[in-house]
């Protein structure tokens, strides 16, 4: 059988999930009564996917056209998830690169793009989305071969195939004035331009573990392509970890994709992408090779990552109200899990049992983690976020993030001046014909820690901001942080209407009335520099005296609500913000207001 292997990249939102359904449906992967009730956006299998339309782990699905079988990749578009995107690259032998016909290219497709392009793959473009009322697909088309160019693509990358698509209404065309169909012309440029894949079967066995799944009856899958020979059920395998060692295995259990169910195979040939179980101790990037003649294939390497936070066990007043999972033990073993499947973070214990350092590629994927353990019933809380730095030849180096902004051409000004001050280095401004500007800066990504609310509110809620790693540039030295302090809870209780009626002119609340708050909690933004004590539960005493008018229902303005995300920005470094299945709460480090004074006292000193 003929075998093809590609890779789906793009931007968040640009439309690859829709476009994957569209093959699995023309190649026959969901039967006719299967179609009435096919999910939508089948390959956003997590919930958090599913809310937010991000595609964060890599997922495989395969189609058959003609007398072959395609196997497709989706991959993540956020360059957090970059471990998951240079693992894919070397499984697939093509990229199909995914554009908006109005958005263009975005900072994701770039960073995709780049390692498919560093990985030697000439990729199929695709203009999606050219339905849209605003579509522009020729300028999408010209912007996306000055991406090509400024990335450094060779004389064959640059010759690319284009297709012309909408993955809404299931149609594809190689020319703009071609009849709407089907899927079809799509389906032949991969046929006609997708190398076949290198390997051979009369090879001793090598396969290249790029991913890692859990099943519950058979235990840890190892997913990856054959490089060279058959892979069979039973098969005595030698295992070659990371360090050289090896080891020997049996694979129990052989898995191939049909459509996107994975179905029990007896064998797998050369250039196949499978899915294997049988060997507990395994890890991504090692080789599973021939018993007889065992050769490892080259590693994967993984970027570093660029951010740190502390997880701590949850020591609030009301911790263990919410969650099953409060103690050291149980967090330090769910850190464990996820490093199984996600080679991009890291995890170190400290001084103390209570608190581990989690390093990451971005707050995304860190805040993603988070979400994840909150809904398993974990109970955390965590530092805010801090860039990691690199020392080369003596010199202080600074991870830097490039961000894409698009903002209303009134906005400009304030946002230029923003990341102005946060360090950022302006690299082109382009005027858009429908009112909104394109930014682009170099910014450290310590700049944007925070940046997203205090956008957000500049811009009126309209302007759009999205960023991916760039590189580690020389340190840009001090960036201004959170100029207002917090209005702080003074005693445990619950919020009382009158009290906040009271206080709410000091600056803005984040909690309605009938809320419980414990001492040393943030309830509020103070309007000045300072932090401020403040009496949350306090009611009203009663007399015989009436006042007229003063007893008329108190008007509070709506409180300011945070996401998880929105909280991590916010927090300052002496803060934390408490995480757990119900509630997310911001706090101070140290409770009491003593405490608070003498920690004050010793940073001065």
């Amino acid at each position: 059988m003929n075998i093809k292997n590609i890779a789906i990249i793009a931007h968040v939102d640009h439309g690859k999930t829709t476009i994957v359904d569209c093959l699995l449906r023309q190649g026959g992967a969901f039967a006719s009564h299967e179609l009435e009730k096919v999910e939508e956006r089948v390959m956003d299998s997590n919930d958090i996917e599913r809310e937010r339309g991000i595609t964060i782990f890599s997922k495989n699905a395969s189609v058959r056209y003609k007398d072959y079988k395609i196997n497709i990749v989706d991959t993540p578009g956020h360059a957090d998830f970059g471990g998951e995107v240079q693992r894919i690259m070397k499984m697939v032998d093509s990229v199909v690169l995914l554009v908006d016909a109005f958005e263009g290219p975005m900072p994701q497709t770039k960073y995709v793009l780049k390692k498919a392009l560093e990985q030697g793959h000439r990729p199929i473009v695709v203009v999606n989305k050219i339905d849209k009322p605003n579509a522009r697909p020729e300028d999408v088309l010209y912007m996306v071969y000055e991406l090509f160019i400024e990335l450094n693509a060779n004389e064959m990358q640059l010759d690319f195939p284009v297709v012309y698509a909408s993955g809404k209404a299931g149609f594809a065309k190689k020319d703009l004035a071609d009849e709407e169909k089907d899927m079809t012309p799509l389906f032949e440029t991969i046929l006609e331009h997708v190398e076949d894949p290198e390997g051979e079967d009369d090879k001793p066995m090598q396969f290249l573990i790029t991913n890692i799944a859990y099943d519950n009856y058979v235990g840890k899958l190892a997913v990856g392509r054959i490089h060279n020979g058959i892979m069979r059920r039973n098969q005595e395998i030698m295992v070659i970890k990371r360090d050289g060692s090896m080891f020997k295995g049996k694979i129990s259990v052989l898995y191939g994709y049909e459509g996107l169910k994975r179905v029990e195979i007896q064998e797998a040939h050369a250039g196949d992408i499978v899915c294997v179980a049988g060997v507990e101790d395994i890890d991504i990037g090692e080789t599973f090779a021939d018993v007889n003649n065992p050769v490892a294939l080259p590693l994967i390497d993984i970027d570093e990552p660029t951010l740190a936070m502390t997880f701590m066990v949850n020591d609030s007043p009301f911790a263990g109200k919410d969650g099953k999972f409060v103690t050291s033990r149980h967090i330090w073993e769910r850190l464990q899990k996820e490093l199984q499947t996600n080679v991009s973070m890291k995890v170190e214990a400290t001084d103390t049992p209570d608190a581990f350092v989690v390093k990451g590629r971005g707050e995304l994927q860190l805040s993603i983690l988070l979400e994840n353990m909150r809904r398993e019933g974990f109970e955390i809380q965590v530092s805010k976020p801090r860039v990691l730095f690199k020392v080369e030849d003596g010199k202080k180096l600074e991870p830097v993030e490039m961000a894409l902004i698009d903002v209303d051409d009134s906005f400009t000004g304030v946002v230029i001046e923003k990341l102005g001050r946060r360090k950022g280095e302006m690299v082109s401004m382009i005027p858009g014909n429908d009112g909104y500007t394109r930014l682009e800066f170099k910014v450290p990504a310590r700049g944007l820690i925070g940046f997203r609310n205090e956008f957000l509110t500049d811009t009126k809620g309209t302007g759009i901001l999205n960023h991916s790693f760039f590189d580690y540039e020389p340190y840009k030295g001090e960036i201004p942080t959170r100029t207002r302090g917090v209005l702080i809870a003074t005693e445990p209780g619950v919020t009382v209407a009158y009290a906040l009626n009271n206080i709410q002119d000091r600056g803005t609340l984040f909690l309605d009335p009938g809320i419980p708050v414990y001492e040393g909690m943030i309830v509020g933004e103070h309007s000045r520099e300072n932090d401020l004590v403040v009496n949350v539960c306090k009611t009203k005493k009663l007399t015989n005296m009436r006042a007229a008018g003063s007893d008329d229902a108190v008007k509070l303005a709506p409180p300011r609500k945070f996401t998880l995300e929105q909280a991590l920005d916010y927090i300052a470094d002496d803060e934390l913000v408490e995480v757990t299945p119900l509630n997310i709460r911001l706090r101070k480090k140290f409770l009491k207001e003593g405490e608070r004074r003498k920690f004050e006292k010793r940073s001065e000193d």
